[in-house]
């Protein structure tokens, strides 16, 4: 597995056990209607999709599609493009 810091780590569906195991349900909520915007994250982000869909666009990479269900990490650094094409609410944590 490649170390690259525009690496976003996806793992759809984890089970209830592995969302418990990081206190999931105890992290913020964040909303946001369908729009797209560039974003750059200054530390790592885990989150969970409880609703909608977004395509994240790493600067020059591929897009990655995150759904509903969807238990995602993006790398502190990354810089990408958020397109959410149904509304997102999501937990969410940054790493200190």
């Amino acid at each position: 597995m490649s170390s690259i810091t525009t690496e976003i780590q996806l793992e759809p569906n984890p089970s209830p056990d592995r969302l418990a195991a990081l206190g999931v349900t105890t992290w913020p909520i964040w909303t946001k209607e369908v729009s797209e915007f560039p974003w750059t994250y200054d530390s790592a982000e885990t989150c969970y999709i409880l609703e909608g869909e977004v395509t994240v666009t790493p600067k020059g990479g591929e897009p990655v599609t995150i759904r509903k269900g969807d238990l995602v990490t993006f790398p502190a650094g990354l810089s990408c493009t958020w397109n959410i094409t149904q509304a997102i609410r999501k937990h969410y944590q940054f790493d200190d």
